[in-house]
């Protein structure tokens, strides 16, 4: 927790302000029944001011010579209340503003310097936390933390000071009210700590347990219609009881747990009333001097805010220990150190070869077995259009996701524009190149804001032209907006292969060195796929092209193929030589071929 007190720093002002804030509203509630306990006995009850050096001050300071009467007193110190009150609402409403902006400011750059460390993290890291708890971690947890930090500025000073105050003022009233308390404490404070010694530990599980719920809701929301498509709403509807139930169980034992404490704080509040009221009627009914009616009154409001401190004590525990748990969590996030880090370099050496690959070799995290690649030596030349076929699963995609680093190969480098990849900053290798992945992830917005993610500044007619390229322009100029036409979320609005070769032409306008297609053409039919493959001829001949696809037709055409078999590169040539030396690559063409002989 010290660690993300780092980020109030910058709010001290607001932050060291309000707690005195607090002092100056909790001071006026509590001269308010001494107050009142005057009215009550000088003004109702008529007795002798001069018994009290307070209210003798005060009423002399507006009657110095006297000539008051009873109704004198009671407007007197019925005002006197009345600008008690105010100031006290002055200096409540001042450090509820200074703790909400000292809070709200610190929330807000902890969630920002925990989302920057989430967009920092390489793939495989944010697989390890998972999308839900991650999700949870920037919403719940945060929102725990930045509740703790307000009531710390504000009850943590409120409580104590009632605590105290309450407890000084009762004890100038009359000793015997102090033994009152004195006995209560005991109770209050024992059922306090075995309440919450079985509670704390239990926050952490409910912030797991909410983990599993978002995940459960994310995956269903996200894969809507692969659910309904095979008929698996019963199945998922009851995956998602079991999350929220068990959600649902936790939360219900903390909260039993917790619940116990209120009443048991409303008996012991209630019986030390009766006591104070039965110690002060004793005593005036038996004429005990210095005991009187006022008192009394006083004396059972004193009594109540400081059995009310010791409730939000209570309250405060409760939000303490979310918050540790919950700090706990986000500081997980802030402490993962990035495994894939950008080196200084921002531009290349200019070489021949565009990409090479020297010995790399890969295996996924946490993983045994053989390695996904191994001793893979592959060099692709400056605005060479080179395609990659193997087996599904066979690491085609992993090879080329190394290249803009999402992982890093376990052996051997990678080179880009002759230099190691390691040594760019990921923000000038990345911009390099223009990545299209398997699965299209597009944006809500418009056409054109999807388009612009390649490239932010590019212009309309940019645009354009690239939708030109990705044969996107013929069904984006059929919407009623055309470019200005919104997307729904992920795309939803649009089919397969519009998706694909939207995400084609926002690849497209960023100019890339290097343009990688991952499978991003398997929506598209054949004549669809040929113009696309002849645009990018065109516009981008000057480009490295690597291209990955299941379909020979979309990759005979490419100056080299390369083979990927049983985790290397077998072969790397031109189609016709391969069909000659490649028993893999002709099992691919042959099991493509159609009756008449043409690939399908």
């Amino acid at each position: 927790m010290r660690k993300l007190f780092a980020y109030l720093k910058p709010y001290w002002r607001s932050a060291a302000l309000s707690p005195f804030l607090m002092i100056g509203e909790v001071l006026c509630d509590l001269c308010l029944p001494y107050l009142m306990s005057f009215i009550v006995n000088f003004g109702i009850l008529g007795e002798d001011i001069g018994a009290s050096p307070v209210a003798s001050f005060l009423i002399g300071i507006f009657y110095p010579r006297g000539g008051y009467t009873p109704l004198n007193i009671i407007i007197l110190f019925g005002i006197l209340m009345l600008v008690v009150t105010l100031i006290g609402g002055f200096f409540g409403t001042l450090c509820a503003y200074t703790a909400a902006r000292a809070s709200q400011s610190f929330g807000n750059d902890l969630r920002r310097s925990a989302y920057t460390r989430v967009m920092s993290l390489s793939i495989e890291q944010t697989d390890r936390f998972t999308t839900g708890s991650l999700v949870t971690r920037m919403t719940n947890d945060i929102a725990m933390i930045v509740e703790f930090v307000e009531m710390i500025l504000r009850m943590f000073v409120r409580a104590p000071m009632f605590f105290v105050g309450g407890t000084i003022f009762l004890l100038t009233l009359d000793v015997k009210f102090g033994v009152v308390l004195l006995i209560s404490l005991p109770v209050l404070l024992i059922t306090l700590f075995l309440v919450l010694a079985r509670a704390v530990p239990l926050f952490g599980t409910v912030q797991t347990r909410l983990d599993r719920v978002n995940c459960v809701v994310q995956e269903n929301v996200g894969g809507a219609r692969i659910v309904k498509a095979s008929v698996q709403e019963d199945y998922e509807n009851r995956r998602f009881a079991e999350a929220n139930g068990a959600l649902r169980s936790i939360n219900y034992h903390v909260l039993r747990l917790m619940a116990v404490m209120t009443p048991v704080l409303i008996l012991v509040q209630n019986l030390a009333v009766i006591a104070i009221i039965y110690i002060g009627g004793s005593n005036i009914a038996a004429g005990v001097g210095g005991m009187s009616t006022g008192n009394v009154m006083a004396a059972v409001t004193y009594t109540t805010q400081v059995i009310t401190s010791i409730m939000m004590v209570t309250m405060m525990f409760q939000s303490v220990s979310r918050a540790m748990a919950s700090a706990k969590r986000v500081r997980e996030v802030l402490d993962t150190e990035p495994t894939v880090v950008g080196g200084t370099e921002t531009a290349g050496t200019g070489a021949d070869i565009a990409v090479s690959f020297r010995g790399v070799g890969f295996r996924y995290p946490d993983t045994a077995g053989d390695p996904v690649l191994h001793n893979v030596t592959l060099d692709v030349r400056r605005g060479e259009t080179l395609a990659i076929v193997g087996a599904t699963g066979s690491g085609k995609s992993s090879l080329v996701q190394m290249i803009a680093r999402f992982y890093d190969p376990t052996e051997g480098e990678i080179l880009v524009d002759g230099r190691p990849v390691q040594e760019y900053s990921l923000q000038a290798l990345r911009h390099k190149i223009g990545f299209v992945l398997q699965k299209s992830e597009l944006f809500s917005g418009t056409v054109a804001d999807n388009v612009r993610w390649g490239r932010a500044n590019a212009s309309i007619a940019e645009v354009k032209e690239a939708a030109a390229v990705a044969q996107a322009a013929g069904f984006i100029e059929g919407f009623a907006d055309d470019y200005e036409a919104a997307v729904a979320e992920k795309g939803a609005s649009l089919s397969g292969g519009q998706k694909q070769r939207l995400s084609i032409a926002r690849a497209v306008v960023r100019n890339p060195e290097i343009l990688i297609l991952d499978d991003a053409t398997s929506a598209l039919d054949l004549s669809t796929e040929a113009a696309l493959q002849k645009a990018l001829r065109t516009r981008m001949k000057d480009t490295t092209v690597i291209v990955i696809a299941q379909r020979v037709a979309s990759v005979k055409n490419a100056d080299r193929i390369a083979v990927i078999e049983d985790g290397t590169i077998r072969h790397c040539a031109p189609h016709e030589e391969l069909l000659e030396i490649s028993e893999t690559y002709r099992d691919i063409y042959a099991s493509q071929m159609g009756k008449g002989g043409a690939v399908q």
